[in-house]
């Protein structure tokens, strides 16, 4: 462990310390971060550009008695560190250790739950608001970066918070940037016009000329707040009841700290926009600030990252290379992405047809209600989405896309367990939260190009179509990609012929199944579609097997094992059937791999389910 933490101190020996003592402090936290992060990786850019206003939040205010509301928590480790997680840092994302974002059982620092972004203003005001009614005296400080704020959320709550008066502190980090390049209007508009300090300068200096004579600093104010408007954002936020201030320099941590100390004196809702670099203190960081944004292992003195030998290509970059073959042939194709660019594996997309690609912002509903409106007119839109992020967009799915039956490919990217970034982003639910929307076909494949067929049968249905696939690398199969081929909706695949057992297998949990159905002599099915089922097979293969078992890699409740209980039910088919997936828990962070072995979701896991059924049978030879 770095020697650094024994100097690193805790909040409230922070505060007691001299201005020189504190950008040491500062100094310390950027090396510990750098230290630390090269060898576990994690999130990175984003924190070296939010080091001095972190120190200077703890320095200024009295936490955790007073409130930081980190929105995502991308920028967080600097906050870990100065309160009292340095120590836990070298198991930093992994299995029963360091989040990688902020939960609140882990820290009373950690004064609000975040991994997802745009949320911080909301669940500030909330505090803000509680600490008034329970006549408290507590400051409470959102902390949000310009690329969240592209999401209608954060306005939603700006809104709310200047109409109910509360004494609320947002600060508007300013770094040009989110995970990919941000987008939309209001981020060009804050780069463009304020970075410069232009408005500010000319500001300060018209207001020293003017004011000996009153007269004329009342009509130069009267004409300020007119021009104020087509310069800056301020009359948007002071539009909204927030009281605005800034840009300042978010890594001068004098006027960071004097400025936050001013603004403690003030109350009601205020806005301090400062301007930040992400990367800021590591050359590498500051020239790639988004391949640096989650790191694995690197090497501090070059930058480079530890890369292991890939066997195999991801599902991300199988998904955009068909997406860049399927564009070049179907010239209504377009792509849509909510901010994840680079996640989605977009970037070449947008080469090849800039004006086919739309990234709308952090803005998952509108993505959804955009490809709608395309569908509606003959575009056929390709969402490429994670599988948590279709969470956020949920009624729009039901409600725009489902109930008029629009033709919309939803790729769904990141179902199923993610291992690092822990509960907030593990794609669990999509099957289980998408099962029930009527019109919708789902499905789930077993390898790469499974997937690649799938996604030319969704791309051809005349209505909403999702594909799920995980995480990670394929399995290596040389591709056929034809576009042409398709899968048969609704038809499963039986991949090996068995005695007693079937087990139905839903999406990349086939392989393992395969494993476990060899050495239990069963059958196993690749189911293909999570709906429709492939009731015909399941009906035969009731008449030939005396028990079930489904796998799954999302939640078992309500999921596709839930949908071939409820089949049999209603048919009236009683046989043992059980169903492995996700429990009913939130699942950590830590190696996707280990928590499949741990949850009984691998092959031995699978083996071992199968082998209790079949004991079950042999126990009752008559069967069910």
């Amino acid at each position: 462990m770095s020697d650094l933490l024994k100097d690193i101190p805790m909040p409230a020996e922070l505060r007691q310390m001299s201005r020189s003592e504190q950008k040491s402090v500062a100094k310390m936290v950027r090396q510990f971060l750098l230290e630390t992060v090269s060898q576990t990786g994690g999130h990175l850019s984003s924190c070296l550009g939010a080091v001095e206003l972190t120190v200077a939040l703890h320095a200024v205010f009295n936490t955790p008695e007073d409130r930081l509301i980190w929105d995502v928590g991308h920028q967080a480790y600097p906050h870990k560190i100065l309160t009292g997680r340095g120590p836990l840092f070298p198991r930093l994302r992994i299995k029963d250790g360091l989040s990688g974002f902020l939960k609140r059982d882990e820290s009373p620092y950690d004064s609000f739950g975040a991994g997802h972004s745009s949320t911080s203003i909301s669940a500030a005001l909330g505090m803000a608001v509680a600490a008034k009614l329970r006549h408290k005296s507590r400051e409470v400080v959102a902390i949000i970066g310009d690329g969240a704020m592209t999401a209608g959320l954060a306005y939603e709550a700006l809104n709310n918070g200047g109409v109910l008066d509360a004494n609320l502190l947002v600060i508007l980090n300013d770094n040009e940037m989110s995970i990919s390049p941000n987008v939309g209007a209001v981020s060009q508009y804050l780069t463009r016009i304020l970075s410069g300090r232009f408005y500010n300068t000319v500001r300060e200096g018209a207001g020293q000329a003017l004011s000996f004579v009153p007269p004329l600093r009342e009509l130069a104010k009267k004409a300020e707040e007119g021009v104020k408007g087509l310069v800056t954002p301020g009359t948007l936020f002071e539009e909204m009841g927030f009281h605005y201030f800034g840009p300042i320099d978010g890594h001068d941590l004098d006027a960071l700290i004097q400025t936050l100390e001013n603004l403690k004196k003030i109350r009601g809702p205020r806005l301090l926009h400062i301007i930040t670099k992400k990367g800021k203190g590591y050359a590498p960081a500051e020239q790639d600030p988004c391949g640096y944004h989650g790191v694995t292992p690197f090497n501090r003195m070059d930058g480079k990252m530890a890369k292991k030998p890939a066997s195999a290509v991801s599902y991300t970059q199988v998904f955009g290379d068909w997406l860049c073959d399927k564009g070049a042939a179907e010239k209504h194709l377009v792509a849509i992405t909510p901010a994840m660019r680079e996640g989605s594996g977009l970037v070449r997309f947008e080469q090849l047809f800039p004006d086919r690609y739309f990234d709308v912002g952090i803005a998952e509903q509108h993505a959804v209600t955009f490809a709608a409106g395309l569908a509606c007119d003959g575009i056929h839109p390709v969402v490429a989405i994670y599988s948590t992020f279709l969470q956020r967009a949920y009624d729009q799915l039901l409600h725009d896309v489902a109930i008029q039956n629009l033709p919309v490919l939803f790729a769904v990217d990141r179902a199923g367990l993610v291992g690092a970034d822990g509960a907030t982003h593990q794609g669990a639910f999509d099957m289980a939260y998408a099962r029930c929307i009527p019109n919708l076909v789902i499905m789930a494949p077993k390898d790469e190009q499974e997937m690649r067929d799938m996604l030319n049968t969704g791309f051809a249905y005349q209505g909403p179509a999702l594909v799920r696939y995980p995480r990670g690398n394929g399995r290596g199969l040389a591709l056929n990609k034809d576009l042409s081929r398709q899968v048969p909706i609704g038809k499963a695949e039986v991949l090996r012929e068995g005695k007693e057992l079937a087990i139905l297998a839903f999406g990349t949990r086939a392989a393992a199944a395969m494993v476990a159905g060899a050495a239990l002599d069963a059958t196993v099915v690749n189911m293909r579609f999570v709906k429709p089922l492939d009731t015909e097979l399941l009906t035969s293969l009731a008449q030939s097997h005396r028990a079930f078992l489904t796998v799954e890699e999302g939640a078992r409740m309500g999921g596709a094992g839930s949908a071939v209980a409820e089949f049999l039910l209603n048919e009236g088919v009683v046989r043992p059937l059980r169903l492995l997936g996700l429990p009913d828990i939130f699942i950590e962070q830590g190696d996707a791999g280990q928590w499949l072995a741990d949850l009984g979701l691998d092959a031995a896991g699978i083996e071992k389910s199968g082998g209790e059924l079949l004991a079950l049978l042999a126990r009752s030879p008559s069967g069910a």
